[in-house]
């Protein structure tokens, strides 16, 4: 069995994306994607994953819950869990400015769906 990633977005194409993308190393067995749609679904989804759970990669901008919002709920109970802010819009000063703190670490969701 692969590694689990999580991926959270509201935007319901991008699942599609990431499992082209991705296509295969889950087919080979070495990921296995699950999808949330929100952050507080994102939050359930990592209690429910538990362990096996190795990267989450997270929207900044969703409704309700926001990436920037998960990613702290996410520190407070898996502090040792990398999560990833995927963004096709925002910045590092711009998350750091909404963070009162350094940048997550975080990258334009182009690039990760290309190559």
């Amino acid at each position: 069995m692969g590694f689990s990633i999580l991926i959270v977005d509201d935007e319901p194409d991008i699942a599609d994306l990431f499992r082209q993308r991705f296509r295969r190393e889950v087919r080979q067995g070495r990921y296995v994607l699950h999808f949330a749609a929100s952050g507080e679904e994102g939050l359930r989804r990592v209690v429910e994953l538990g362990p096996e759970l190795i990267v989450i990669l997270s929207d900044i901008n969703m409704p309700g819950m926001d990436g920037l919002t998960l990613l702290r709920e996410i520190k407070q109970r898996r502090p040792e869990l990398p999560v990833l802010m995927v963004t096709a819009s925002a910045t590092t000063s711009a998350c750091a400015k909404q963070n009162n703190s350094a940048p997550p670490p975080f990258c334009q969701s182009p690039s990760i769906l290309s190559g």
